[in-house]
This record gives C-alpha cells, structure tokens and sequence, in this order.
C-alpha cells in the first residue's frame, strides 16, 4: 500500500469513527430530554395526588371568590394564602405546559376542567389587577383557555367508554 493509499483508509476511518460518535451523542441528548421529560411529567403527577392538592381543589371549588384587590385584602391571610398558592401552582403549571416540558393533554386527562373552573373564578379578581401588574396569572389563563378550546371543540370521550383493550 502507497502513503497515499493509507492515508485515504484513515481519513475514511477517521470520517466514519466522527459520524457514529456524532449520532450517538445525539441519540444521547434525545434520550436524556426524554428521561427528563418523563421525570418531570410524573412529579407533577404525583403533586396533584397529595392531600394538601386535594384541599385546595376543595377550598377553590367550595369558596366565593374575591372580586378585586379589596376583597382579597378583607380576607383573613390563611385563606389569602390559599389563594395565592392556587394562583402560583396553576401559573407553574401553565408555563411547564407552555414551554412544552410537560403535556397538555396530560393537564386535561389530570385536572383539565378544573384549571377552566379555577380560572373562571380567579379571572375578575386577575383582571382587577392586571392595571398594575400585566403579568399576574398570564400562563393561568393561558393553560385554561387552550383546555377550554379542547373541551369545546374537541371533547375526549372518558377512557372507560373507549373499550380499550390491554
């Protein structure tokens, strides 16, 4: 074999070792997006199953809602604190979805009509105070608007109806 000949073999080489190495690491960074994805989407899961979830969704469900700031502010602070932990978990929510880290249609097959539901009360008081704050609950009413699109337009029928088989 020429010099020539040897050099062209370990170009080729080189060439090929570069393209494996390249789309493993891609493979790589696609596998650990997915894991991470995964991971994030199951925590969120198993925070809408804790009991104190469970008391928020009833102390949303179950309460009058403030109108404006005024009536927020008469409230005794424990449940002012309610609020602005539902408000928070709801806007934490929204972006997650929004940034696409997690699944809408994981938010509306967990808790889909309940953030439309929240936000119908949150709204008069959000727009109350939106004059000086343009950014309060944004991603709230962000995620509830698109789950009420899909409830309206394209309802899902219950799983337990699809006759799905295992």
């Amino acid at each position: 074999m020429t010099n020539d000949m040897i050099a062209l073999v370990a170009n080729v080489a080189l060439t090929l070792s570069f393209i494996v190495a390249l789309i493993f690491g891609i493979a790589q960074v696609r596998a650990a997006a997915r894991d991470r994805r995964e991971r994030l989407t199951l925590e969120t899961l198993r925070s809408f199953q804790t009991r104190e979830y469970a008391e928020l969704i009833h102390y949303i469900v179950s309460r009058k809602m403030p109108r404006n700031r005024k009536e927020l502010d008469a409230l005794p602070v424990k449940d002012q604190v309610l609020f602005l932990q539902v408000a928070q978990g709801m806007e934490m929510l929204g972006i997650l979805v929004a940034e696409k880290y997690i699944d809408l249609d994981l938010v509306d097959k967990t808790i889909g009509s309940l953030v439309s539901t929240a936000w119908e009360k949150f709204k008069s008081l959000t727009i109350s105070i939106r004059p000086a704050d343009p950014f309060v609950n944004e991603y709230f009413q962000w995620l509830a608007e698109r789950i009420s699109e899909r409830l309206s337009q394209r309802p899902r029928k219950p799983f337990h109806e699809l006759n799905v088989r295992l």
